[in-house]
């Protein structure tokens, strides 16, 4: 099938599946920030050590993306997506079973393995089937599935976890995931997009000074908000799914307007108005752990300025790496959870030497330096029209 008729078909249709994808994945990855303290009596282990539950996720996922893409390199991006998304359900239903801290450790290295494979490859084909000036809405849709796990997964896993057990929550990630993968069953046509499977060519892209200041920005962008994020649990003494469920909400509206937004002003602006927002929201912590209401709305507007980002990063890629779309997004996505291993070790020691001044300054200091690069290397402000990959 080629691409043109596949543009003749309605966008939404083929791209929903993958945002259905992509919402079972961050439901599961963001989750045990909300589960830390069920997830740590249960096997016994401290909250910080709770906290590494994530830290591993992101590792994995970070060091397997290249190595999976390499491997699937000659297969249709649908196949692809159906073994990700099969390999992300049998982890979430492994940790749901596993009864010691090692085992749950191993289960979310399998988990992650399969979202490596799938967040990327969505985004990749999201690109393929989609004109050039609806690409940054395609991409936000798609991603959007992360954004909305915040907003409805995260607080309705972490209530679910708190009332029937932490077990019980990866139960539903896992159902989740199988719902992802009857829809991409059901809906993603085939795509073939021409890519390498030599190891080496996967960091082909790094040589074009670009993309290495595109992934650094990533990885600092991920390391400040989710130094806060993951131990999100131990800075605020408010009910914990309400500022959840705030943030996924303004994830939700942050990621459509971004997505809207970078087809009409470009990603620079985007990205360092965002940056520069985050870092501001990061600093009010202490003020928003005052009261509910001013939690609500900090939390809102912190999950708004964040997503805004994620489209402009993804545009910003795919203009670097025209001819290497696939790739490219498949480092991006390894620099955005290098930055969430970055987070849970640095924030877990931060908590543990300096409590919660301690991770509020480090994750706001993270800020500052990921604005600050990006205004130094990101200079470029003409509007490219990327090719239909």
């Amino acid at each position: 099938m080629s691409i043109q008729l596949l543009l003749e078909a309605p966008m939404s249709s083929r791209l929903y599946p993958m945002a259905a994808g992509n919402f079972a994945i961050g439901t599961g990855m963001f989750v045990t920030a909300g589960l830390l303290p069920p997830i740590s009596t249960d096997l016994g282990v401290s909250r910080s050590a709770a906290g590494q539950l994530m830290t591993v996720f992101a590792l994995a996922y970070a060091v397997l993306s290249p190595l999976l893409a390499a491997l699937t390199a000659r297969m249709s991006r649908r196949t692809v997506l159906l073994l990700a998304m099969a390999v992300f359900v049998v982890g979430n239903t492994l940790t749901a079973l596993a009864p010691t801290y090692a085992l749950v450790m191993l289960t979310r290295v399998l988990a992650a393995a399969g979202a490596a494979m799938f967040t990327p490859t969505s985004s990749a084909v999201a690109n393929a089937l989609t004109e050039p000036e609806r690409r940054g809405r395609a991409l936000a849709l798609v991603m959007g599935g992360l954004s909305v796990s915040s907003a409805i997964g995260v607080p309705l896993g972490t209530w679910l976890g708190q009332a029937a057990g932490w077990r019980s929550t990866l139960w539903m990630v896992a159902g989740l995931g199988l719902v992802g993968l009857i829809g991409v069953a059901a809906l993603v046509p085939e795509v073939r997009i021409p890519a390498s499977g030599r190891l080496r060519e996967r960091f082909e892209p790094l040589r074009d000074r670009r993309v290495p200041a595109v992934m650094v920005t990533q990885l600092l962008m991920f390391a400040a908000g989710f130094t806060a994020y993951t131990y999100i649990g131990s800075l605020f003494d408010l009910p914990l799914p309400a500022v959840l469920w705030a943030w996924g909400l303004g994830g939700i509206v942050g990621n459509a307007l971004g997505g809207r937004l970078t087809d009409v002003y470009g990603p620079r602006r985007m990205i360092l108005g965002g940056l520069g927002a985050s870092v501001v929201f990061l600093a009010l912590i202490p003020v928003a752990n005052l009261a509910l209401p001013i939690a609500l709305i900090w939390a809102f507007l912190w999950g708004a300025t964040g997503w805004l980002v994620a489209p402009a990063q993804q545009f910003r890629t795919v203009v670097a790496v025209p001819g290497n779309v696939p790739v490219g997004l498949g480092l991006l996505s390894s620099a955005q959870y290098l930055g969430l291993f970055v987070a849970g070790l640095s924030g877990g020691a931060a908590l543990e030497g300096y409590g919660r001044i301690g991770v509020v300054v480090l994750a706001a200091g993270f800020g500052v330096v990921a604005l600050l690069f990006t205004l130094v290397t990101y200079r470029e402000r003409a509007r490219v029209s990327v090719p239909a990959t």
